[in-house]
């Protein structure tokens, strides 16, 4: 089991910027049979413990000046939007003989013949998946191997995964976790509509444009009209108070 190592905080509010300039991450302890504890940790060892054991696997938590050791979960960590630095964590102490709700990461393994040979996009339908189990079972990650996608029409279930002792999903077996999409396709028939479509419209404007402008084929009537119209002076007036 991975060890971290902790002190108790007494820095806290916005002076624990102080903290942090140092290399040094605050945290805070809690749990349902614990008082809740500001403590703090190495940013350093706290970054290489969380790529080591996830936000699922318990660790063990020295704080010093304590004997007994906490095993804990690392939960809700926040990050610095720009850095992307942890800057704050807490660790949760569970019941071990209690079951509790996780989220569990999917990790993608192998490689789809489907992609491989037809050239189809594997598509991951869902990232994590919500387990319940002893804290001391939870695994850091569940793998899928996507080897035996070799067509566009098999998948990946929810019931294919291969689960730790004592593990049990809060989904429904029959749920799509990948599967490989066929390529697009672009064929020439698709163009030659577009450019069908394209001539028929200019086309169609070459025919509007004459008949705009009392064009042959015009009816006489509609010439007779437009001919009026054009000879029309400019008119919101009558002519009597024009004069004026």
């Amino acid at each position: 089991m991975l060890t971290l190592s902790a002190k108790i905080r007494k820095i806290q509010g916005k002076k624990v910027k102080t903290l942090r300039a140092k290399g040094v991450l605050p945290v805070v302890l809690y749990g349902p049979k614990i008082k809740n504890e500001n403590l703090e940790v190495s940013l350093k060892e706290f970054e290489k413990i969380l790529n080591e054991a996830g936000e699922s696997t318990l660790i063990s938590l020295e704080t010093e000046g304590k004997k007994e050791k906490n095993l804990v979960l690392i939960h809700e960590i926040k990050f610095d939007p720009m850095s992307g630095v942890p800057t704050h964590a807490d660790f949760y102490q569970p019941i071990l003989t209690e079951e509790i709700q996780v989220k569990i990461p999917l990790i993608i393994e192998g490689e789809a013949p489907a992609v491989k040979n037809l050239g189809g996009t594997l598509v991951k339908n869902i990232s994590e998946i919500e387990v319940r189990a002893l804290p001391q079972h939870l695994p850091k990650e569940i793998k899928i191997n996507v080897g035996g996608l070799e067509t566009f029409e098999d998948k990946v279930l929810i019931k294919d995964l291969i689960l730790p002792e004592g593990v049990k999903i809060l989904r429904s077996p029959e749920e799509i976790i990948a599967r490989v999409a066929p390529p697009e396709k672009v064929e020439e028939e698709l163009q030659k509509p577009i450019e069908e479509k394209v001539e028929e419209v200019e086309k169609i404007e070459k025919e509007k444009k004459p008949s705009a402008e009392g064009a042959e084929g015009e009816p006489a009537s509609a010439k007779a009209t437009a001919g009026k119209e054009e000879k029309k002076p400019a008119t919101a007036t009558p002519a009597g108070q024009q004069k004026k």
